[in-house]
């Protein structure tokens, strides 16, 4: 059908999500499909069977527009756990409709037009368009391949007085590399005395590998005064879908945030509060997730030693980046797309996280699978690429 009106579009570059194309074209294909970050198994029955008590007891109506008390209070018994830091349960801590809303609200209730927001690239696809979004800019510092480590020289010397935030994420999204707790003291340096905000996605905090320690900016005591830090319930508890997060941070940022947030999510589905929190008084289900995913890693490693592609490190996430140099002459793109059309493997090429399409000849794939999903993506890739 034709559309009898002229759109203006806002993005008119703007595509859609590189995870969509390759799911959707992994599905059309009958490829296994390593590409999106989503496990294909379940959560355990006692968060479901949690969620059906509740809806059955009439817990069904609109919760607080901060989130169930209930859970909030498990969130801030959680990280004061883990890092050292009680938020207040009334005005530091806030239930999102998942990471990538609690970004967006982040970035909208902050940057300004003409604002500048230093991003870290290869930076995971939401970001950039948020910031757009809200009429601010992007500033690139670079991670650099192959271990993706930070420039801090470089980023101060992208500080300018127009720099409004600046956006971390570790465990990091696409590469799985890690800021240290040195890293954080380099950034402090780098933001004491300004009004910079600083927003941590630390949506895979829970899944480091070999003794490394999760360095939040939680615990910070520079820097989780002027941080807004988000978390995922999606990803530490398998339940992508369900697409609840939380954000935490000091009171007045805080109430920038809500500011945002009541009017463009208002609440989060109220069952699936309450069962999250009674889930969550059970600490080994997220301080097994480190052992679970990286008892993944190895064995999806070992299944990829008998192929061609050299492997990266991966010190956290689900994510395993691999360079198939020598492989294909192919941009990684077309190589992704040759991928799931003739191997029958969909993975995601790195470069759509560069703004410039940077091709290192780098993808990504996502090991949160069961075992005979990566059984079978290996046994494609041999038969692809073994002689």
């Amino acid at each position: 059908m034709e559309t009898p009106i002229r759109i203006d579009s806002r993005f008119p570059n703007m595509g859609t999500t590189i995870f969509t194309v390759m799911s959707r074209l992994a599905a059309e294909c009958g490829a296994v499909n390593l590409s999106q970050g989503f496990p294909d198994f379940q959560a355990e029955p006692a968060l479901f069977d949690a969620m059906h008590r509740y809806m059955l007891a009439g817990r069904n109506q609109y919760a607080p527009m901060a989130g169930l008390p209930e859970l909030r209070q498990a969130i801030v018994d959680k990280v004061a756990a883990l890092y050292g830091t009680r938020f207040d349960v009334e005005s530091e801590v806030t239930v999102t409709a998942g990471a990538t809303q609690a970004i967006f609200t982040a970035v909208a209730a902050f940057v300004r037009p003409g604002d500048e927001v230093i991003v870290f690239e290869p930076v995971y696809d939401s970001y950039v368009p948020a910031i757009e979004t809200v009429g601010g800019t992007a500033v690139y510092a670079q991670l650099q391949f192959p271990d993706y480590a930070p420039d801090w020289g470089q980023v101060a010397r992208l500080i300018t007085p127009k720099t409004r935030m600046i956006i971390v994420n570790s465990p990091h999204n696409p590469t799985g590399s890690l800021l240290t707790a040195a890293d954080l003291d380099k950034l402090a340096d780098l933001v004491r005395g300004t009004d910079i905000v600083i927003l941590s996605d630390e949506v895979y905090e829970h899944i480091l590998f070999d003794g490394e320690r999760h360095a939040s900016l939680c615990g910070h005591a520079e820097l989780a005064p002027r941080s807004i830090v988000v978390s995922s319930f999606g990803k530490t508890y398998h339940i992508t879908g369900w697409k609840i997060g939380y954000v935490v941070g000091p009171a007045a940022l805080m109430a920038e945030f809500r500011k945002v947030h009541q009017f463009n999510v208002f609440t989060v589905h109220a069952p699936s509060q309450l069962a999250l929190a009674e889930y969550m008084q059970d600490a080994s289900r997220h301080l097994g997730l480190a052992a679970f995913y990286q008892e993944k890693r190895d064995f999806f490693r070992d299944l990829m030693a008998t192929t061609p592609f050299r492997l990266l490190p991966c010190r956290g996430t689900y994510f395993q980046l691999a360079s198939y140099a020598g492989l294909s002459d192919l941009p990684d793109r077309a190589f992704a797309e040759w991928m799931t059309r003739e191997v029958g493997v969909a993975v995601i090429p790195v470069s759509v996280f560069y703004a410039d399409g940077k091709d290192d000849r780098v993808v990504r794939f996502c090991f949160a699978k069961r075992e005979e999903t990566l059984i079978a993506a290996a046994e494609r890739l041999r038969k692809a690429f073994v002689r």
